[in-house]
């Protein structure tokens, strides 16, 4: 087994004071590996980095179409958003189409992360609801799943058929059976996979043309992400700028405990990686800078540099140290 790779170092003055290690993988549309740090076959949870695996029987089955939904909602089934209006009133207007509400979701409540949307509950000395958790607009997604295949309300059940639909088309595009699976944040399963496994997912998304029910749903998914950046995470979100950064022509997706996946169908590439100590710091300047390494991104672009290089500052403003990733950068 390959061990770690150093990939993202955290320089206070002169001195190394901290080093992420994790593993990495860029796929083309073949399945095989263009190149890759740490262990390719290390076995990770994919997290909210796969959403739009998850989102793929929505549209797959029907249910989108049958029910009108349209590339925001699609962005939203793919989001971690963070609480703030434009996500929360689009969820609810969702769910009152479907003759849901709150009540209806099984995410759990969740104080928003938009500052705006928070300071306004604590004025209003209110309280999270279901929609404001920051996969509200997936599990809406599995609602109208549920709804059109006229299912039991308790759609995060393993053995549920949305969540059996979700595993097998998660299966079959990382071409990796799932050894395991994990409960997430939001209550529904999460499943197992190599990074290699979750890169060739991506790859599967990159190369989508359409021609096929699944690459169709494919290319609707990644359409709505880069269309609506803001709706898929949020403003000051990695996820939202670096996407707006390369100009809506890349899909990226963050997913708990360092995980990050990018979609890039120019090039017919994908990317995963795993941070090992779950840093998000260390796993948003991963992703900038293999972006950056497969001339995606700017790297002198202002959303670029606050990812790649800091600075890190102190409550004063003052400059401490600086990021570093030479691990990406091409020999």
């Amino acid at each position: 087994m390959t061990h770690p790779a150093p990939l993202v170092d955290i320089w206070r003055g002169d001195l190394l004071e901290s080093q992420h290690t994790g593993h990495a993988v860029i796929c083309d549309d073949t399945g095989q590996i263009v190149d890759a740090w740490g262990d390719p076959d290390a076995v990770i949870f994919p997290r909210s980095s796969c959403k739009m695996v998850q989102a793929l029987p929505l549209i797959e089955s029907g249910a989108a179409d049958a029910f009108g939904l349209s590339d925001e909602h699609l962005a939203l089934a793919c989001a971690s958003h963070q609480g703030a209006a434009i996500h929360t009133d689009r969820v609810s207007r969702w769910l009152d189409d479907l003759d849901l509400g709150d009540a209806d979701l099984r995410c759990g409540p969740q104080a928003p992360a938009d500052r705006d949307a928070k300071h306004a509950m604590i004025r209003a000395h209110d309280t999270p609801c279901q929609i404001h958790n920051n996969c509200s607009g997936k599990h809406a997604g599995f609602l109208t799943l549920t709804k059109h295949l006229k299912a039991g309300p308790e759609y995060v059940d393993i053995d549920h058929p949305v969540q059996v639909a979700c595993k097998d088309t998660f299966e079959k595009l990382t071409a990796v059976n799932s050894l395991t699976f994990g409960i997430d944040g939001c209550s529904a399963p999460n499943f197992s996979t190599t990074v290699h496994g979750l890169a060739r997912a991506m790859a599967f998304f990159a190369a989508a043309r359409g021609g096929d029910t699944r690459s169709d749903a494919a290319q609707r998914l990644v359409q709505a992400m880069t269309r609506f950046p803001e709706l898929v995470a949020g403003e000051t979100r990695a996820c939202t700028e670096l996407m707006r950064a390369m100009g809506g022509k890349v899909a990226i997706k963050t997913g708990a405990e360092g995980v990050f996946i990018a979609i890039l169908p120019e090039k017919k590439i994908g990317v995963a990686l795993k941070i090992i100590d779950g840093a998000t710091r260390a796993s948003e300047a991963a992703i900038a800078a293999i972006l950056a390494r497969l001339g995606a991104l700017d790297a002198d672009h202002p959303a670029a540099r606050k990812r790649l290089f800091g600075p890190i500052t102190n409550w004063r403003g003052i400059e401490t140290g600086h990021i570093r990733t030479d691990a990406f950068t091409k020999s």
